[in-house]
């Protein structure tokens, strides 16, 4: 296959979206899953401050409970793992912010160390893939314990609290795998068959295949990080397997079966056999494939590391010139803004700025009630972490409507303090935190997206060679090495299709190779139609020889 790429044209600006922004999405299948969790993790730590007359404190259990709203989507034996690693990581990130508070005073310094822990919280979290809420929620627990008054002695007793109330989030996270111990799984499994299913329906559309192909990625991630391969996973393997047959060759799949059997994974009875384990074959090659060192996945990220130091020291200072008492609401303000490209990180700063806008309004309505008493100020903090959890999913503007006053409530947590001067403090920070963080991100533009569709245009091509090396070979019988190869084939597409998406949203970008872009595409997706019929005549041959 030809490797030339099209002469380059000149650099252009890409104009920042305004319709659709604010849109509402559907919400999650398992919307009321962090937010139930998020209620059950902060509930108990701060009703037991509360009965001990320490409201004060707060803030620290808070920091581990928080990390209950992780890893959802993840298997239980996956979520394990990464929720250990998110509450090391936030009790981690805890702990330089506590000493820095209690070694200065210089909110100069604080903002300093503020904005770089945020690009290394940010840098690890898109490394790690993590999920949400990302960086946002450790860059929120870190900033504001920057400037709390803080003693060294303080700071042991401090971090107990937010590891305790840490490995309760983690209990109440996990809890649910004794009922249903292959749930996730079964969710991005029945994902992928939907999402398989509305492409069959669509079938030349671009963004159908694309969804389709990502959420069959996402299946087999799911599925490979789940443990031990019962027979449950057995089956769900051969579901997703049935899956990528009908992305690769829609015309002899039938969209009414992919959707019966998502339907039938809906609770917890039998998993629809669909074939025989022989169609598996490539599954314990792909598990014995290492994983890519953190370190090569850090490299591509140094450029969005950088724009958000860059970004939040900035919004930081800009927020102490104005005088502002809080400048870690405009660090974490710019914190939050920061995604793939710059129309995302667009798109994502007016989402702030119009639900933080919204959600001072809401604050200034309930502020009465939080001070009637200090059970009421608790109760409404439990309500609105239930809220934000829950509409999150459907925009980001959304759940900051109830995220803002859920913030504002727990800088009360030390004492009551005049509702008009923290409104102010907040819409400024946040209109600062916008503006400077999204300045950063113009000024520090991303010249590594288009090297990383170079990369990936290569892996996909060698993949593709490697998947008809096997197909052209008179005596490869081997099932496992092309069912390994068709696998890698797939999720070389996927990546290609993100590192597009993730230069295309850059705004001063040469121009993209999109003619070797779309053949690489189309030799792909041919290539893994010939290894669907190659595998399909096999299955054939077998089953005729059969005595």
């Amino acid at each position: 296959m030809s490797s030339a790429t099209p002469a380059p044209a000149p650099s252009r600006i890409r104009r920042l979206p305004l319709a659709g922004v604010l849109r509402l999405g559907r919400p999650s299948d398992i919307w009321f899953k962090p937010a139930l969790s998020v209620v059950a993790a902060v509930a108990p730590p701060n009703l037991t401050l509360l009965a001990l007359g320490r409201l004060d404190l707060a803030m620290y259990t808070m920091a581990g409970s928080l990390c209950a709203l992780y890893a959802h989507h993840r298997p239980y034996r996956a979520r394990a793992a990464i929720l250990a690693r998110v509450v090391l990581g936030m009790v981690g990130g805890l702990a330089v912010s506590l000493v820095a508070a209690s070694l200065t005073t210089s909110a100069a310094v604080l903002v300093a160390v503020g904005a770089l822990l945020a690009a290394v919280q940010k840098a690890l979290c898109d490394a790690t893939r993590v999920g949400p809420p990302g960086n946002v929620v450790l860059t929120f627990i870190t900033s504001a314990s920057l400037f709390a008054p803080q003693t060294l002695g303080q700071v042991p007793g401090h971090l107990a609290l937010a590891l305790a109330a840490g490995g309760w989030a983690w209990v109440v996270a996990m809890a649910p795998g004794l009922v249903r111990p292959h749930g996730p799984e079964r969710r991005a499994t029945a994902h992928a068959l939907n999402a398989t299913a509305a492409y069959v329906e669509q079938r030349d559309d671009a963004r159908s295949r694309a969804a389709a192909g990502a959420a069959i990625q996402a299946a087999w991630q799911s599925l490979l990080s789940a443990g031990a391969r019962t027979a449950t996973r057995r089956a769900l393997d051969r579901l997703v397997v049935r899956a990528e047959v009908a992305l690769a060759a829609p015309a002899d799949a039938d969209p009414r079966h992919l959707r019966a059997w998502a339907r039938d994974l809906r609770g917890t009875g039998p998993v629809p056999c669909t074939g025989e384990d022989g169609e598996l074959l490539g599954i314990d090659a792909e598990l014995a494939v290492p994983a890519v060192p953190l370190r090569r996945r850090l490299g591509p990220l140094t450029p969005l590391a950088v724009r958000t130091a860059t970004g939040c020291a900035l919004a930081g200072y800009a927020s102490l010139a104005l005088g502002v008492g809080r400048p870690y609401w405009a660090l974490v303000t710019a914190a939050s803004l920061y995604q793939a490209n710059l129309t995302l990180t667009w798109s994502r700063g007016v989402q702030r700025v119009v639900g933080n806008l919204v959600g001072v309004l809401l604050f200034a309505a309930v502020v009465p009630l939080a001070h009637l008493a200090p059970v009421a100020l608790v109760l409404l903090c439990l309500v609105f972490n239930f809220g934000a959890e829950a509409l999150i999913g459907r925009n980001y503007w959304l759940g900051s409507v109830c995220v803002t006053p859920m913030a504002l409530l727990i800088t009360e947590f030390a004492g009551f303090q005049e509702p008009g001067r923290l409104i102010t403090e907040r819409v400024a920070d946040t209109v600062v935190g916008a503006l400077v963080g999204f300045a950063a991100a113009v000024a520090v533009t991303n010249r590594r997206a288009g090297s990383r569709i170079e990369q990936t245009l290569t892996a996909v091509e060698r993949a593709r060679e490697r998947a008809a090396r096997l197909l052209a070979e008179p005596r490869s019988d081997d099932p496992r090495a092309l069912e390994s190869a068709r696998r890698a084939l797939a999720a070389e597409l996927v990546e290609l299709r993100a590192a597009v998406e993730a230069a295309s949203g850059e705004w001063w970008q040469g121009a993209l190779p999109q003619e070797r872009v779309v053949r690489a595409e189309q030799a792909g997706h041919r290539t893994l139609a010939a290894t669907v019929r190659h595998q399909a005549v096999r299955s054939a041959t077998t089953e005729g020889t059969r005595p």
